[in-house]
């Protein structure tokens, strides 16, 4: 079933071609979570049999992954924000609870968004808090496309190292998956700790 099922993918990504990697990873950071895992390895894989440039399927999936989450964002900015300040007191999230978690992303918003395209679920949420503080374009722009460049190009040289043994790239993906959260995790413990540290110098005499 596993088999036949990546085959299908393989022969799906290869007919829709760049266009269809664009499409899907920007699916993929929009509203429609289509797993980046169905569609960068079988990119990769093809790369690595000459059917495709593994460089180019990167810069489909990653610029891909920018638009959708530009879709988020700009739907939140425009939608979620005005209806939260109207109507947020009646599910819990008053103006001023609302304005300190608007100020948290305003100030750490760089990290938050770089880790969360690097997480699961997450990467199709965290537009929308980007996109109700109002984060500026380009540092936006900037993590997004770090964060999933990082992500499509592990998941592209997982389909292109594999070569012919197919059956081996849910394992390595969900392999991958894990040591992300685990340097995720350490990212952000030297960030709030290097935080810290700035706001004690800051109020030493």
């Amino acid at each position: 079933m596993l088999q036949t099922l990546i085959n299908w993918l393989v022969e799906t990504i290869g007919a829709m071609g760049y266009p269809g990697i664009f499409l899907l990873m920007a699916m993929e950071s929009s509203i429609i979570p289509v797993p980046s895992e169905l569609v960068m390895p079988p990119a990769g894989y093809l790369a690595f049999h000459g059917r495709m440039n593994p460089w180019l399927a990167v810069l489909a999936g990653t610029s891909g992954s920018l638009i959708g989450a530009y879709a988020n964002y700009y739907a939140a900015h425009f939608l979620g924000r005005p209806l939260i300040l109207k109507y947020g007191r009646y599910v819990l999230i008053p103006p001023d609870k609302f304005q300190r978690v608007e100020s948290f992303f305003l100030r750490h918003g760089e990290i938050s968004t770089f880790i969360g395209r690097l997480l699961p679920v997450i990467r199709h949420l965290i537009s929308i808090p980007a996109g109700m503080a109002g984060m500026n374009h380009l540092r936006f722009s900037l993590y997004t496309l770090l964060g999933a460049g990082i992500w499509c190009s592990i998941l592209t040289w997982i389909g292109y190292a594999l070569g012919e043994h197919q059956e081996l790239v849910m394992a390595w993906s969900h392999q991958a998956l894990f040591w992300v959260i685990a340097a995720s995790c350490g990212l952000v413990t030297l960030y709030v700790w290097w935080q810290r540290r700035q706001s004690l110098n800051r109020n030493e005499p």
